[in-house]
């Protein structure tokens, strides 16, 4: 590797380091976003000819791949921890933290009966920020076709959340009534196992 490579790949990623771990951020627990990241970079160096001019949608591109894997169980561990709030609350707020898990629930709900693809578009571009432009070229599609995608995302997603929203706040004002009054265990509200840590 010559100088100019490296510090050409030095540039990339002073640059881009902070977004490429912030989208992993959003998909990832903290260690294992920081492995992903680290694993993009690394590609990057390795195929730093490959690399083009505008590296930052070429970063994503590969950082989606990286961490394609883990990214299914992101709305189970976001559930799990919503239920543990319920169930670690005791009596105190219960119908404080019953009303913001019953909304955070509905929108994990709502967004559990889209599809990986819109989840995904709605990922980049309501949770990343992503430009129009950026988006599109993760997803390796026009801008056109991501405007289609997006819009068609928005739609599914209001329409899951309208059916998900009332059935999440009767589970969970059923769950915390249970709680309340058997005393059972919190474990026991959980509907499944804790997923393990990555090692």
């Amino acid at each position: 590797m010559t100088d100019d490579a490296a510090k050409r790949f030095e540039f990339i990623y002073r640059q881009h380091f902070r977004a490429v771990l912030r989208y992993a951020l959003a998909r990832l627990e903290p260690e294992s976003a920081k492995d992903a990241t680290a694993e993009t970079f690394l590609i990057a160096w390795r195929r730093l000819p490959d690399v083009p001019a505008d590296p930052a949608p070429w970063l994503f591109g590969v950082a989606r791949k990286v961490i394609a894997g883990q990214l299914r169980s992101s709305t189970r561990r976001e559930a799990l921890h919503a239920r543990l709030e319920v169930a670690g609350a005791g009596q105190t707020r219960a119908g404080e933290i019953d009303e913001e898990v019953a909304e955070r629930a509905a929108v994990l709900t709502a967004l559990a009966r889209l599809s990986e693809n819109d989840r995904e578009v709605l990922r980049l571009t309501a949770w990343d920020g992503l430009t129009s432009k950026v988006a599109a070229d993760v997803l390796g599609v026009s801008r056109i076709a991501l405007g289609v995608r997006l819009h068609r995302a928005r739609r599914r997603f209001s329409a899951a959340l309208g059916v998900a929203e009332p059935v999440a706040r009767s589970r969970s004002s059923a769950r915390l009534d249970d709680f309340e009054a058997t005393g059972t265990e919190p474990n026991a509200l959980i509907p499944f196992p804790p997923r393990k840590e990555a090692r």
